[in-house]
């Protein structure tokens, strides 16, 4: 005759309350961790340095024309385009340059060399850094240096009138390209959202002056 099974024993009330009060902390543990992080991420709001500035659509600059100076933003707004002939005394592409430079563009008004606040200098069409002389072209790119790389660039988000998003900014091989919004669309676009917390680091090309037919 075989053996009576063995009763299988359940969990003790002991250990059912050890796995409860171990839930409780582990989930209390959860809770306050994420506040932590909350906490941490700084929420900068929209219209000041660090978050989102809205530039009117009517304060774009015409085509090649000198730039925006947007003081809240820390940033200057330009309107490329070097198909077109009009401004090319302050925008032309380069002979190193194989594709047409078309589009938007929110530069971060800080000299890349040591830090300095540069400006737009109309008597010569470029911007000048008074501490020690980088000149750039009207996109950003250096001109002379002794800037390291060309000025850093700010993220472009064209929006209509109900904040919908028509166009945004491409990040490409990590530089930050001109917003070209199609033709059919800019009636559309009521303004444009530079992202002033996402400042991506301009690159490095040739020093225009280094080129043959430079400025």
């Amino acid at each position: 005759m075989s053996a009576a099974a063995q009763p299988v024993s359940g969990i003790s009330r002991r250990e059912f309350l050890y796995y409860i009060w171990g839930a409780s902390i582990a989930l209390y543990l959860a809770e306050f961790a994420g506040l932590i992080i909350w906490f941490a991420i700084p929420r900068i709001p929209e219209g000041t340095f660090g978050g989102v500035i809205r530039v009117d659509a009517t304060r774009l600059p015409d085509i090649n024309a000198a730039p925006l100076n947007e003081a809240t933003g820390r940033f200057w707004l330009v309107n490329l385009d070097t198909t077109n002939s009009q401004g090319e005394e302050r925008m032309y592409q380069a002979s190193d340059e194989p594709q047409e430079i078309v589009g938007i563009t929110a530069l971060y008004k800080v000299c890349t060399h040591l830090g300095c606040i540069y400006a737009w200098n109309p008597a010569t069409n470029r911007f000048e850094c008074p501490c020690h002389g980088s000149k750039y072209r009207l996109d950003g790119r250096r001109i002379q240096s002794p800037a390291p790389r060309d000025l850093d660039r700010f993220p472009v988000e064209a929006v209509d009138v109900d904040d919908n998003t028509i166009a945004s900014s491409e990040i490409v091989n990590g530089v930050v390209q001109p917003l070209n919004i199609p033709s059919a669309e800019l009636a559309n676009v009521a303004s444009f959202k530079v992202d002033t917390g996402q400042r991506v680091d301009g690159t490095v090309e040739t020093l225009l002056n280094d080129l043959t037919g430079g400025p």
